[in-house]
């Protein structure tokens, strides 16, 4: 018999976590978005500082939404779409990185996986608080 096992943060909890990760990285784009805007795949339209900055605002506003109960349950469902959107950033950046050293490799590949846990939480805040 399988058990699926819970976990041990409960949808508050999970949503200060994405609130922070989110506050910070939405910060990290104005702050430093050189590195944001090379991920940004050519194939996307528009300017690439400017979707970098759009992103910022985005992960700014939904981190704070996530702080305030009224707004939570919806920002949560906006992140969890917000984490897919920017995942074919994630996915050029291995291909970007694909030549360059292995620890640059290993970063862009590790990135990947973690987007699921992400999505996973932001749904379940958005379900469950």
């Amino acid at each position: 018999m399988t058990t699926i096992r819970k976990s041990r943060l409960n949808p508050l909890q999970l949503a200060r976590g994405l609130a922070v990760m989110l506050l910070g990285i939405g910060v990290l784009h104005f702050v430093a978005p050189k590195p944001f805007d090379e991920i940004i795949p050519e194939e996307i339209p528009g300017d690439p500082r400017t979707l970098t900055y759009l992103s910022g605002v985005a992960e700014i506003g939904l981190g704070a939404g996530l702080l305030v109960p009224r707004t939570r349950r919806l920002s949560a469902a906006l992140s969890a779409l917000l984490f897919l959107a920017v995942y074919p950033a994630n996915l050029n950046m291995v291909r970007l990185w694909w030549d360059k050293p292995l620890p640059y490799r290993i970063v862009a590949l590790a990135r990947l996986p973690f987007q699921f846990p992400m999505i996973w939480a932001a749904i379940r805040v958005a379900r469950e608080d």
